[in-house]
């Protein structure tokens, strides 16, 4: 069930927003070919998406190498990672079907928006700028914005805050039970889109109050509301 009163509306940025796998994938490729390590698939590189760079990074070099790395290898890959994605971030992503017109409806209907991501502020920030969704967004609240990252509700709570919005009249959208648990234990809704990442698991696995077809399925569900 979604709140009686919607007043803002707070969405994921990787596999909700835009579908960032591309850049990521390449990115992850182009540290392992540093490393004279084999390439992984991208498809096997969309399961490790959602958790942030330290976990994408090491969960390539588990499924490159076979088995865990070394610590000094994984500071070494971070490192690498970051620099191939820094040049990479938002030159294959796209824009999903639906995003722009849903943001630009809620938007219409007067209500606050903000964007709830585990990605850094670094990548963040450059990314939405370059897809023109930048605009759109009221708060931003990225993986290294607050002490802890999804699932925890920290983040989604700083973004209530920063929209002046209680967290009671707030429905986040995202793809993944990162989203899901963050969400209900900060005590907004949340609505969940039927593609992007979510780490192997199926969607029907996951607690929400709902499925959406596109962000802008989203709008029109909490413009009947009002």
């Amino acid at each position: 069930m979604l709140p009686a009163q919607v007043h803002a509306v707070l969405v994921d940025l990787d596999g909700t927003l835009l579908d960032t796998a591309p850049d990521l994938a390449a990115a992850a490729n182009a540290m392992l070919d540093d490393l004279r390590l084999p390439r992984v698939p991208e498809a096997t590189v969309r399961d490790f998406i959602g958790k942030g760079v330290a976990n994408l990074v090491r969960r390539s070099l588990e499924a490159s190498g076979g088995s865990a790395p070394a610590e000094a290898l994984f500071e070494q890959a971070q490192a690498l990672f970051s620099r191939h994605y820094e040049r990479l971030n938002g030159r294959l992503a796209r824009v999903y079907p639906g995003v722009r017109e849903g943001l630009a409806a809620m938007r219409a209907q007067g209500l606050g928006l903000g964007c709830v991501t585990n990605k850094a502020a670094r990548f963040t920030e450059p990314l939405l700028a370059a897809a023109g969704l930048a605009e759109f967004f009221g708060a931003v609240v990225s993986g290294d914005t607050t002490a802890k990252r999804k699932p925890d509700p920290g983040p989604f709570l700083h973004a209530c805050r920063l929209l002046g919005v209680p967290a009671a009249q707030t429905v986040v959208i995202g793809d993944s039970a990162n989203d899901a648990q963050g969400t209900r234990a900060a005590g907004c809704a949340v609505l969940l889109v039927p593609y992007g990442y979510r780490e192997g698991r199926e969607l029907q696995a996951i607690e929400c109050d709902g499925v959406v077809a596109s962000l802008l399925h989203a709008a029109e569900m909490i413009r009947s509301r009002s």
